[in-house]
């Protein structure tokens, strides 16, 4: 790898994503951050997704799908081993925005796009 890339990325040429841990169950999802600190929201408690833009990237994640509850919410990082069977299970929910989904992904300011809310 070229030493530039490595200085970037790091020796294994890993993106930043790559640090979270995701796990996905039929009752939950859980993600464990690079430093440790874990969340975890239940299928059943989701009242609203979003996706997440910021300016932060490459050195952090910068899209995120937040899904939102009542007591808990849960950031998963756009890219991260996982992300693709969660957005498949949630992008299946009935209103779910794929328009914000087209808009987020060709925004490059910090903001916030409703994916989709319960009644």
């Amino acid at each position: 790898m070229k030493m530039w890339l490595r200085r970037i990325f790091g020796k294994n040429g890993r993106q930043p994503e790559d640090l979270y841990q995701i796990e996905i169950t039929d009752i939950f999802i859980r993600v464990q951050t690079p430093n440790g600190d874990s969340e975890q929201i239940f299928w059943d408690d989701i009242d609203c997704i979003k996706l997440i833009n910021t300016d932060q990237g490459p050195w952090i994640p910068d899209i995120w799908l937040g899904l939102f509850g009542e007591k808990d919410s849960c950031y998963i990082p756009h890219g991260a081993a996982g992300f693709d069977t969660i957005y498949d299970r949630v992008s299946k929910y009935e209103g779910f925005n794929f328009e914000n989904v087209a808009k987020s992904m060709s925004s490059t300011e910090n903001q916030e796009f409703l994916l989709w809310k319960k009644c």
